[in-house]
């Protein structure tokens, strides 16, 4: 996933396609299809050949897997022949080939519209990326020619009159039978469904940061072009990462990043094989009859993606193949139930007043909330902007790293490639870093407002230098540009650098090359989309500890003379991508899988990881290298156990560590929570997250909203009550008797509660929803319930949902804590006697 303008390219060493290893993508391990293959073009083309230049449209910001290296160019037959150019005689054999396409035969017709007579039947021989490259490449240096607006439509309509009538050749495949597909109603078929359309495949893996960079120029196709003016985009999610084959995880993936087109989930990569994808991203680009005319490689390429795309669907369109049939679409997001935060990405303690900072990306805003889960200020959301001024005016665009130091917090508001300011005391919004659209530049060296940027993932404070006496630096994660930038929030130095003005933001590690390299000089280094930072400024550690997500490994950058060392995680093949896996250990020998967060505890002199694929928090010791687990089974789901590896997470996202030591805060992002692991009584909890009347509240995303009833955690106890025999008209009566642990008491401010339901029997209810809070654990409620007249069953079972929220006596931490009480009812037509009072018992 190199940024955008390198070029990324696989070579063979030692009869191994770069990026290679025993992690491989299932398609290239040992002994499979793609292996085969990659031996035999080792062999044909021969190691040390060097390829020629890349044809412009690959010269884009693209991951490669490891795959076999494209045919040297003259393979490829680049050049067009002219026109009179006199053809061999005998059968001209119809191939995928640049000759081929010109060579088309007399008489050979072109398929008719999307009525559907004679067109070519799924299954028929199709072709894979290699046939179109020619072609294209063609057009791409004519392109490149063309002065004006007129000349470059025009090139583009030529092309395809030229390569039209070659459908049956440049088919793609049916997506294959039993795949599974999200924001549809039900599976797509290329030459049912996409009949008529001009469709944009985009194969992507959710993990990929020049995926997401390309997200926007999807987003913008779309509002420019609907389905009704014949266009459609189909997301191919075909994963790196074992955790990314899991549909769940897809479907967070899609909501988090807002895509509402139809996505299906090429788990087995089926489709990148059989079309010989090589990169992510990849947009192949289809007319109307599934026949494919044109490929991007990597991100970038927003302008040749509406020029190809606009100039298609007038192609098409004057030929009367173009339908306006909508496509049927079904949006998960829009059965989302209502959640105080949604995909919660970083989050950091303010030490000096008791309070957190919350990116809660999913909502596009920033909370500050007080250590007993109350909600002090809310900024920005729940929609995506970008916006500075005033608390009720400002937004963000999926905020992730947060840090705070004297009432002001610097944020990475990462799709909008900016670092953002926020003045608490004056309660307004700031940029001090980028320039609102992603930046390509790798050295950096401007006023912060002035320098462009990219994709920005987490922010630490620090000092530029043992004499200085307060933090003046704010380290930048710069997963866009794969490098560890800084931003002087005062005058100061880096190391090997002159003295740098107030307010400069420039490349401080990294070359910009996606890799794992370590090397004691910091531009020559290379990191693989760095997603998480903390700082050890103490000796013997002086360093910046690094969660370098695509290497999937723990880096450390010196603060002395930048020297970047490898920690944990990864192999020594800095090509290789893909060395990842759940394995603890030490050094070289633990495996991680794209950790996103890290965070140094100086008291025990350990670093915590979010090892977010591997839906973990594991612990290093950076003295040994020992890596190990601390929670998380390795399963992704939202369980709180007895202990800390009964306990689960969900990709967790950012983690912090607070309470001088005591408490591990972590952003559990799909499970959309924060979770506090006490490190002294090994326990796992909730943190509750709460609105008060009193909280500067101005963004939209919690005024005037319904009130909702909350949900049960999964990991809430269940207990069935012996069942109660009523007739109708009767009241029911169930007295709450909870028990607190010692030394705690109810939060104030946060409403405890309890609800009643009766599913399937909602009559019981007479269509309401009884509720009530629980003020006091001295004096709790009593609830109760009549039995209507009109009984429509003879058995119903009422369930009690009981929340609490309650906090140590010196509220260092708070938890949220659910039970359920189910009640079997028999309905009778005998009058019962009086029942007495149920007990709903329970000690937390």
């Amino acid at each position: 996933m190199t940024p955008t303008g390198s070029t990324s390219c696989l070579g063979i060493r030692d009869g191994k396609a770069s990026g290679g290893g025993p992690h491989s993508p299932p398609f290239l391990r040992a002994g499979s299809e793609g292996a085969a293959n990659t031996a035999r073009s080792a062999k044909a083309i021969g190691a040390p050949t060097p390829h020629p230049p890349t044809p412009p449209l690959l010269r884009a910001g693209a991951h490669l897997p490891p795959s076999p290296p494209p045919p040297p160019c003259e393979e490829l037959q680049l050049r067009p022949l002219p026109p009179d150019t006199p053809r061999p005689p005998g059968p001209r054999v119809r191939s995928c080939t640049f000759t081929a396409l010109l060579d088309r035969p007399a008489g050979w017709a072109a398929a008719p519209g999307p009525s559907g007579e004679n067109m070519a039947a799924p299954g028929a021989r199709s072709c894979n990326l290699s046939g179109l490259l020619p072609a294209q490449t063609s057009l791409e240096y004519a392109l490149l020619d063309a002065v004006t607006q007129e000349e470059k439509d025009g090139l583009v309509y030529q092309y395809l009159q030229k390569v039209d009538g070659w459908e049956q050749d440049l088919l793609v495949p049916e997506f294959p039978e039993g795949l599974e597909w999200l924001n549809t109603e039900e599976p797509i078929s290329v030459y049912k469904d996409l009949c008529g359309k001009v469709v944009i495949l985009d194969f992507f893996t959710y993990c990929c940061i020049n995926c997401i960079h390309l997200l926007p120029d999807l987003h913008a196709l779309e509002h420019t072009y609907s389905d009704k003016d014949g266009l459609l985009i189909v997301g191919v999610h075909s994963a790196k990462f074992p955790n990314e084959k899991v549909l769940d995880n897809i479907r967070s993936a899609v909501l988090r990043y807002n895509i509402t087109h139809p996505v299906v989930n090429d788990a087995d990569a089926s489709l990148w094989q059989e079309l010989e994808v090589s990169c992510w991203p990849t947009l192949i680009i289809l007319g109307p009859r599934g026949n494919m005319l044109f490929s991007l490689i990597g991100e970038g390429h927003k302008e040749k993606l509406f020029l190809y795309t606009s100039i298609a669907l007038k192609y098409y369109k004057d030929r009367g193949q173009i339908r306006a049939n909508k496509i049927g679409i079904k949006l998960y997001k829009d059965s989302l139930p209502p959640s105080p935060l949604l995909f919660p990405g970083k989050i950091t303690v303010d030490h000096v007043s008791n309070r957190l900072v919350i990116a809660d990306t999913g909502h596009h805003r920033i909370l500050v909330v007080w250590k007993n889960g109350q909600i002090q200020y809310s900024i920005g959301g729940p929609n995506p902007g970008r916006k500075d001024g005033i608390f009720s005016e400002s937004s963000f665009n999926s905020p992730q790293g947060v840090a705070i130091m004297n009432n002001i917090i610097y944020v990475a508001d990462t799709e909008n490639h900016l670092i953002r300011k926020i003045d608490l005391e004056a309660e307004m919004v700031s940029t001090v870093a980028g320039i609102g659209i992603q930046g390509t530049d790798k050295e950096g060296g401007a006023k912060g407002d002035e320098q462009p940027i990219s994709s920005p993932w987490d922010v630490v404070f620090g000092r530029s230098g043992p004499e200085v006496q307060r933090d003046n630096i704010l380290w930048i994660a710069m997963a866009g540009t794969h490098q560890i930038w800084a931003l002087l929030l005062d005058c100061g130095r880096l190391p090997k650098k002159n003295e740098l003005k107030k307010g400069t933001c420039l490349r401080f590690a990294g070359s910009g090359n996606e890799e794992n390299r370590n090397n004691a000089y910091p531009h020559k280094a290379g990191f693989a989309q760095p997603s998480g930072l903390s700082l050890a400024s103490e000796g013997p550690w002086s360093c910046l500890f690094v969660a370098d997500s695509e290497s999937s490994t723990v880096r450390t950058v010196s603060l002395k003379d930048g020297a970047v060392k490898h920690l944990v995680g990864g192999e020594r093949d800095p090509m290789n991508l893909f060395a990842f896996g759940d394995v603890d250990g030490v050094g070289i020998n633990a495996r991680l899988q794209h950790p996103l967060g890290v965070t140094w505890d100086q008291k025990r002199n350990l670093l915590y990881v979010a090892d977010s694929y591997n839906h973990k928090i594991k612990v290093v010791d950076p003295k040994t290298k020992n890596c190990t687990t601390l929670a998380g089974t390795g399963n992704a789901s939202n369980m709180i156990g007895s202990s800390f590896t009964d306990s689960t997470f969900n990709e967790p996202g950012g983690l912090c560590i607070g309470e001088n030591g005591q408490l591990l805060y972590v952003a559990d992002t799909n499970n959309h929570q924060i979770k506090v692991l006490d490190l002294e009584t090994k326990t796992v909890s909730v943190f509750p997250v709460f609105r008060s009347e009193n909280a500067v509240v101005d963004g939209p995303c919690l005024a005037g909203k319904p009130k909702t009833l909350p949900k049960l955690p999964k990991s809430a106890p269940g207990i069935r009550l012996a069942p109660v025999a009523a007739s109708p008209g009767q009241t029911l009566q169930f007295k709450l008797r909870l028990d607190l642990p010692s030394g705690t008491k109810l939060t104030e401010g946060a409403s405890s509660c309890w609800f009643l339901s009766a599913e399937g029997n909602e009559w019981l209810l007479q269509g309401q929803i009884p509720s009530g809070e629980i003020e006091s654990i001295s004096n709790q409620p009593t609830i109760s319930l009549q039995i209507p007249g009109d009984c429509l069953s003879l058995e119903a079972i009422l369930s009690i949902s009981v929340f609490l929220y309650y906090c140590s006596s010196d509220s260092s931490a708070c938890m949220m804590k659910g039970i359920l009480f189910s009640q079997p009812l028999q309905i009778t037509d005998t009058q019962q006697d009086c029942i007495p009072p149920v007990e709903l018992k329970y000690i937390f």
